[in-house]
């Protein structure tokens, strides 16, 4: 059974990144058959709000990436402690009580010597006397997992083989002096519990991958296959995650963006298949190939995500936005005609609102200043409302009679007057729909 996770913290709201993430497990489980669990990394009490748990789960279902099951760190804390007793009673455990300060200070000594700044494990080797002595001094002791000084190998998904020298990584904290089990214990107690067999993360995670491993072996599990994918640029090459407040999916939701235009190109972006809008994620799942994916940065646009809006807005049947139709005051006699003469000229969905208010309340007229005259004899020659599907070609007839105009310099102008807008739907499909006409006077 494959089983995979998304495993976010609820400290802010997802972003494009997440999203690759999420929509990447969320993938191959599908593609499987097998569990997609969202696991609420929540152990930072002072930062976790149940308003972000609440708003990446709206992310999500607006997605339509459903999870199979749900779980939360918070309520799997003596979980976390009974395994951390396993670890210490194991020796993988060790106490430690260096500040932050005197951390720096060894860094630095380190490097000015040459050597890499790696934990010289110092705190192995104090006595329960000593750890006391610190203790009285009012110093907190806080917990590391020791690493077995070997190379941790294992074949990534994207970036192939990899293999890090542990003993060129400090040995990881696992559980802070305030008792809080920090992502790389909590996660690596998850993973071999539920039975998560594998997992995509960013190209970041690299080395957390690498502890992790040793730490899965130390609980008694099998590693999952892990994959490693690249880490978004702006469309720059600029770091997108000073960006990451105008690229979240709530903002892009909100803008008007169509969920299957961002799943179609995370599922795409950074790989070797064109992006293309698919609008079911069984179609996505279908095509999705992590051996596709490259490891270098990807470059990001939102820009690019409107083409694809478009094109699925466009494409919509009316049914799937007849109430939203029925919300904006369209009669229901004239709710499809609207529906097939709007469709073709919006990229949102919001975009429908301007159309009906040109066509319920009239449109300001544009008039160059050489039609003026024009314009003025034409609107003597148009009827008041209500008109029908040969009224356009009707009034055009009688105007180029009259004023001998034809072609675009007769229609271009009419368009303008009547709608404000120099390109749009075809006027003969308009017509039917203006309730008003501004350019009558």
């Amino acid at each position: 059974m494959t089983i995979t996770r998304f495993a976010p913290s609820p400290t802010g709201h997802i972003h494009v990144g997440n999203l690759r993430t999420a929509l990447f497990n969320y993938l191959i489980a599908r593609k499987a058959g097998g569990t997609f669990i969202l696991r609420l990394d929540d152990t930072d009490r002072e930062r976790s709000k149940q308003e972000y748990v609440d708003g990446i789960k709206r992310d999500l279902d607006w997605l339509g990436l459903h999870w199979d099951r749900e779980e939360r760190q918070s309520l799997r804390l003596d979980r976390y402690a009974q395994a951390a007793d396993g670890l210490r009673a194991a020796g993988r455990l060790y106490e430690v009580f260096e500040t932050p300060t005197e951390l720096d200070l060894k860094r630095k000594k380190q490097l000015n010597m040459g050597r890499p700044p790696v934990y010289d494990r110092a705190g192995l080797n104090l006595s329960d006397a000593e750890k006391d002595k610190l203790r009285a001094e009012g110093r907190e002791g806080y917990w590391r997992f020791r690493l077995d000084l070997e190379r941790i190998e294992w074949m990534d998904g994207i970036l192939g083989d990899i293999s890090i020298d542990a003993a060129s990584v400090s040995d990881p904290v696992l559980i802070r002096a305030d008792g809080q089990v920090l992502y790389t214990f909590a996660s690596s107690v998850d993973d071999t519990d539920m039975g998560v067999t594998h997992i995509v993360r960013g190209a970041d995670h690299v080395t957390n991958t690498a502890t992790q491993i040793q730490i899965i072996r130390a609980l008694g599990g099998t590693p999952p296959a892990f994959a490693h994918h690249s880490l978004l640029t702006g469309a720059k090459g600029e770091e997108l995650s000073k960006r990451l407040g105008a690229l979240s999916i709530r903002d892009l939701r909100e803008a008007g963006v169509a969920p299957e235009a961002l799943l179609s190109m995370m599922a795409r972006l950074g790989s070797s298949q064109p992006v293309e809008l698919k609008t079911s994620l069984d179609d996505l799942a279908e095509g999705f190939d992590l051996s596709q994916f490259g490891a270098s940065p990807t470059r990001f646009d939102a820009e690019d995500l409107w083409p694809l809006t478009r094109e699925r807005n466009q494409a919509l049947p009316f049914d799937a936005v007849q109430d939203r139709i029925a919300a904006l005051g369209v009669p229901n006699d004239l709710a499809e005609r609207f529906w097939r003469v709007a469709s073709q000229n919006i990229t949102r969905l919001d975009d429908l609102a301007g159309w009906w208010t040109i066509f319920s309340e009239g449109a300001e007229p544009q008039i160059d200043p050489e039609d003026a005259d024009f314009i003025a004899e034409a609107m003597t020659l148009l009827p008041p409302p209500p008109y029908t599907d040969a009224s356009w070609a009707e009034f055009t007839t009688k105007v180029k009679e009259a004023t001998g105009r034809k072609g675009k310099g007769l229609f271009m102008p009419l368009r303008k007057a009547l709608t404000g807008q120099a390109h749009g739907p075809d006027m003969g499909e308009v017509m039917p729909l203006l309730q008003v006409v501004r350019a009558r006077g």
